[in-house]
């Protein structure tokens, strides 16, 4: 679906799900953690086991950004392999057949990705992709591993061409021109077939298939509201799979013969089928399952279609799996709402698990964090709203806690299992969080997804105000010291609770907060073309009479009445959500007479990617709330 990565705070949020609404939890006074305890944790992400699958190619933030690493999976020890210390290099590949490796790069958060060569033990690297003012992304090997392809927008700003690139010269061939502001989803290993995707809507789509060689197009998809998603091409270029919610609530699998072009449903859940891999030579697939915020991944024998046994990691939520060449091991990334993500190796045949990381600082007694609990409350309309709880160990009615409402992204994103610690700051120096997943969130059916559509800041920010009115209900939460907090589209919904609910929140954080739907949507990057029309559609277009609508849901244009203090985080080279959306919203409040705080970053983008920014944001932000939200007899010296 579209709208969930549009105006998203970078990276994604953060939670685990559990079914039990009552909490029997003791209260008791966890040891208190500093900012600077806290981001000694260690991020970290995987990308490529190495050709004898002795190594892996990882990324991780121990410098303060993103730097790529080799991991030993017999000792687990991590060799730098670049000494970035301005960007944040993300691992990609390795070369097959090399000791040299391929990473990615912005500048300054510029959205602008480059692909970058480097051979293990060279200081320099090579840009395989040097076209000024292109973004450019990895799309996988030629069938005989010595080609690339890369989608790239340097030859129009618009659209996403599919490129071709030896592996000697690194000479580009265009392999497939873009001019339809089509989406290349997926492409067979023989080179004949492209599957391609079409933005109608944020709710419709439409899937294609391209025969390269008899210079065809064929349409999958049909004029219902559904989308559709290329997952895989099986070798033989007889099978591609793809999952679609037509006819259903959720998204299954479809196991499409293009031979004869019958299609049969392969795997449906209850919940969302979020995404299907095939392993290098089909001995397996992997399916991922969006399971109430949660994955549920399961293993395959392709052949048979067979149950594959799955490692269980207590308290684990396996967020991505690799499967190597050999098809004989695994790597796993797993997270908990109590640890960032770790890296595990598993042996399909011994059955042999190995933890491969260890990312939370040693100083940090994992029981003094909290784990998240889904609950679910009545909203204005009588609608069941799920949410994601974090409540502080210490909170009972005899010891009141302060609240944060959490407004994820998108607007259509969901807050998901995973680790946050912003968030596990602020619950250990107790605040409890409740990250609203109000109407038009992904993951809990197409129909509940939709119910935002041009409605925005009216149904989903009564979710969150209703949200509010659940905590209130708790014996143990301060009912006068409840704030808003947001990122993006959530930042925008900040904003205007702080507008439209003036005395309903007490203090609002707004992370690169949308102020002006109008400038906004008119603003938005070249490179958003091929779904311009299905976002217009969704949130309404600035250049016809929707522009009404905007400007009453634009925090800018009301920011009048906005009365409770506000703090405002910004990155200079924000491309979605431009500065001056904040600068024009904190002059504003001023002109009020309300207290307004204002960080900008210089070296950041939509998201903030650098621990010290990271860092620098949660202790404002806990300094903030201090200061502002709690009542004065109960704040803490």
């Amino acid at each position: 679906m579209l709208k969930q990565v549009l105006f998203a705070a970078l990276p994604v949020l953060f939670f685990a799900a559990c079914n039990n609404q009552k909490d029997a939890q003791t209260a008791r006074n966890p040891k208190r953690y500093s900012i600077e305890q806290l981001y000694k944790n260690l991020a970290v992400g995987a990308a490529d086991f190495n050709s004898d699958e002795s190594k892996i190619l990882v990324h991780n933030n121990s410098t303060g950004i993103f730097n790529v690493y080799e991991l030993s999976i017999a000792d687990t020890t991590m060799k730098a392999l670049t000494s970035s210390k301005k960007e944040s290099f993300f691992a990609v590949q390795y070369l097959p057949g090399s000791d040299k490796f391929i990473y990615s790069a912005d500048q300054g958060g510029n959205e602008n990705r480059h692909l970058y060569l480097k051979s293990k033990n060279d200081t320099s690297s090579k840009d395989i992709t040097p076209w000024p003012g292109s973004t450019n992304s990895f799309a996988g090997w030629s069938a005989n591993k010595k080609a690339m392809y890369v989608t790239s927008n340097k030859r129009n700003p618009k659209y996403f061409d599919l490129w071709k690139l030896d592996t000697v010269a690194w000479k580009a061939i265009l392999f497939y021109q873009n001019d339809s502001a089509l989406d290349v989803s997926s492409f067979s290993k023989s080179e004949r077939f492209i599957a391609l995707t079409k933005s109608i809507t944020t709710d419709k789509n439409e899937l294609y298939l391209y025969d390269r060689n008899a210079k065809t197009m064929k349409r999958l998809s049909n004029d219902n509201e559904a989308n559709w998603s290329a997952q895989a091409f099986e070798k033989n270029d007889s099978i591609l799979y793809y999952t679609t919610n037509d006819g259903n609530e959720f998204s299954y699998l479809v196991k499409y013969n293009i031979n004869n072009g019958k299609s049969e449903k392969e795997y449906e859940d209850k919940w969302d089928v979020d995404g299907m891999s095939l392993s290098e030579n089909e001995k397996y697939h992997v399916l991922f399952i969006n399971e109430d915020g949660k994955n549920k991944v399961l293993l395959f024998d392709h052949a048979t279609n067979q149950p594959v046994p799955f490692p269980e990691i207590k308290d684990g939520d396996v967020q991505g799996v690799i499967i190597s060449s050999s098809e004989k091991n695994l790597l796993l990334n797993v997270g908990s709402s109590t640890s960032p993500a770790n890296l595990y190796g598993y042996s399909i045949d011994t059955k042999e698990l190995k933890r491969l990381t260890s990312t939370l600082n040693k100083e940090i007694d994992e029981n003094d964090l909290v784990k998240a609990k889904v609950i679910r409350f009545k909203s204005f309309d009588g609608k069941e709203i799920p949410a994601i709880y974090y409540k502080p160990l210490q909170a009972d009615k005899n010891s009141k806690v302060g609240t944060l409402v959490w407004v994820h992204g998108g607007p259509g994103d969901q807050s998901r299992v995973g680790f946050s610690n912003s968030i596990q700051f602020l619950v250990n120096h107790g605040y409890a969080v409740l990250a609203v997943n109000n109407r038009g969130s992904n993951g809990y059916g197409k129909t509940f997804y939709k119910m935002d559509n041009k409605d925005h800041g009216n149904g989903d920010l009564k979710d969150c105000v209703w949200g509010k009115k659940w905590l209130v209900e708790q014996d143990y939460i301060d009912s006068n010291a409840i704030g808003i907090y947001g990122g993006s589209y959530g930042g925008c919904m900040v904003l205007n609770a702080l507008c439209s609910y003036p005395d309903e929140f007490k203090a609002g954080v707004d992370l690169f907060g949308v102020a002006n739907w109008l400038r906004t949507l008119r603003s938005i990057p070249p490179y958003w073309e091929s779904f311009r029309k299905a976002l217009y559609d969704e949130l309404g277009n600035p250049n016809t009479s929707d522009s009404v609508h905007l400007k009453n849901a634009s925090p800018l244009y009301n920011y009048q009445k906005i009365t409770k203090p506000l703090i405002v985080f910004q990155g200079a080279n924000d491309v979605r959500v431009l500065p001056i959306e904040s600068d024009e919203i904190v002059a504003g409040v001023k002109r009020n007479a309300v207290p307004v705080e204002y960080v900008v970053y210089p070296n950041e983008g939509h998201g903030f990617l650098k621990k010290e920014n990271q860092q620098t944001t949660s202790k404002r932000t806990l300094e903030f709330l201090e200061k502002y939200l709690k009542p004065k007899e109960t704040a803490k010296k």
